[in-house]
């Protein structure tokens, strides 16, 4: 059986579909397709950060059924949550699983395809403790990608005014630290980075008993997983402490020199008005210690332009904050409402005209901003892992660079080189030394 897989939305959303693709493969009842037309199944992993990527997948649920009629389609992932009848509704769709179980998914893939494949397999090896341990064993690889994603948690326990995500991924939860190391062992065999990612990992360990941290987590697999380089996902500025500083400065580059801090506006006013937990200030003076005390670190964050309530001013002042913070990258979205969030029913809507040039302003200045750090960096010696087989890879501090070398370097490795004077391109000399 062929499978195909899209997957809309975040790196915790990618992961969920390689765990459902293993569990399919693991049960002996599909490999991955060459391509949508040559699927049996098509597996549409949903998100549901703002309308846009609802109405996304509905576009491409209607699309893969035009291009292949014959393949049935199953939805799974945020968006399912919170619209589950929406998808059952579609007669394109044939089942629909309100969330990222892998179980489930094997489970409605079986229950749609078996009618027609009667080759999948036997009544026994359907029963539910079968596919309960096919699909809780851990990730194993990442498919088709240098860079392997480690889930440590889901879910989320802060209530931002925009966010509907943790309607439908729930309350925060924490992976046992002893299965996140066991998979870390398993991905590090296949991928020489890992990145570390989830919905809030900042809140890793909270929930668990004994109580731990991120902290404490990221150094555990820097002690028992030798291999790989290791990055940290999306983080808030406020929830990194000084142990984490400590290691991303003194792991001599096993955990990448980089942060995406989420700052989503630079103004009071309209922090408050998002229910963000932090101040302009808390933001601005964390952000400035951290590049102090790690050098070079690439520095990203998210924005919202034009969210309701949110004035000229309150954009020159977001404006004001990335022009003196050492962003070597930005992520910028015009606002867009999003069902279900207390953001909607807030006034002082801004003009769509107006969010998306406040957000085209900003994207600019963080161009500006990423070639200048890029040219910061130009001369140095740096680690990188390929991306793919596409001639591009990713330095430490996150800077997208050409590859120049006498052959196809090993994706399966970390490579060490030098940058170009403008940081555009790195020069490969051989292979990174594995630490010790």
């Amino acid at each position: 059986m062929q499978v195909h897989y899209k997957t809309f939305g975040c790196k915790a959303n990618q992961y969920d579909t390689e765990r459902m693709r293993q569990a399919l493969e693991a049960a002996g009842r599909g490999v991955r397709s060459s391509g949508l037309e040559d699927a049996d199944l098509c597996v549409v992993n949903t998100c549901t950060v703002t309308n846009q990527a609802d109405a996304g997948a509905r576009r491409f649920i209607r699309r893969a059924a035009r291009r292949n009629p014959e393949a049935k389609i199953l939805v799974a992932g945020c968006s399912a949550v919170l619209r589950a009848g929406q998808y059952r509704g579609m007669p394109e769709v044939d089942a629909v699983v309100e969330g990222h179980d892998p179980a489930a998914v094997l489970a409605e893939s079986a229950r749609v395809l078996a009618p027609t494949l009667p080759q999948l397999g036997t009544r026994r090896s359907l029963g539910r403790g079968h596919i309960e341990s096919v699909a809780a064993a851990v990730l194993r690889r990442r498919a088709g990608a240098t860079r392997g994603w480690l889930k440590v948690q889901d879910g989320c326990d802060r209530k931002c005014a925009f966010c509907a995500t943790r309607l439908a991924r729930g309350a925060s939860r924490s992976r046992n630290p002893d299965e996140v190391v066991a998979e870390a062992l398993t991905l590090a065999r296949s991928h020489p980075e890992l990145v570390i990612t989830g919905v809030h990992i900042g809140h890793y360990g909270r929930d668990l008993t004994p109580r731990s941290t991120l902290t404490a987590l990221v150094r555990r697999l820097l002690d028992a997983v030798p291999g790989p380089r290791f990055r940290l996902g999306s983080i808030e500025a406020t929830e990194i402490d000084d142990g984490l500083l400590d290691l991303l400065s003194g792991s001599d580059g096993r955990l990448a020199p980089h942060l995406h801090m989420p700052l989503q506006s630079g103004a009071d006013p309209v922090l408050r008005g998002m229910r963000r937990w932090h101040t302009r200030e808390q933001y601005r003076r964390r952000a400035l210690e951290i590049a102090a005390r790690v050098r070079p670190i690439g520095l990203g964050a998210d924005i919202i332009a034009g969210f309701p309530g949110e004035t000229p001013a309150d954009h020159a002042s977001t404006v004001s904050l990335v022009r003196e913070l050492p962003f070597s990258y930005l992520h910028v979205f015009p606002y867009s409402p999003r069902d279900q969030t207390a953001a909607t029913e807030l006034p002082g809507r801004v003009p769509e005209r107006i969010s998306r040039e406040r957000a085209r302003e900003l994207r600019e200045l963080a161009d500006e901003k990423g070639r200048h750090y890029a040219r910061k960096q130009g001369g140095h010696e740096v680690e990188v892992v390929m991306e793919g087989t596409g001639g591009t890879a990713l330095t430490g501090d996150y800077l997208r660079v050409a590859v120049a070398a006498d052959r196809p370097p090993n994706p399966a490795v970390l490579h060490r080189g030098r940058l170009s004077r403008d940081g555009s391109r790195v020069s490969i000399s051989g292979e990174a030394p594995t630490w010790r």
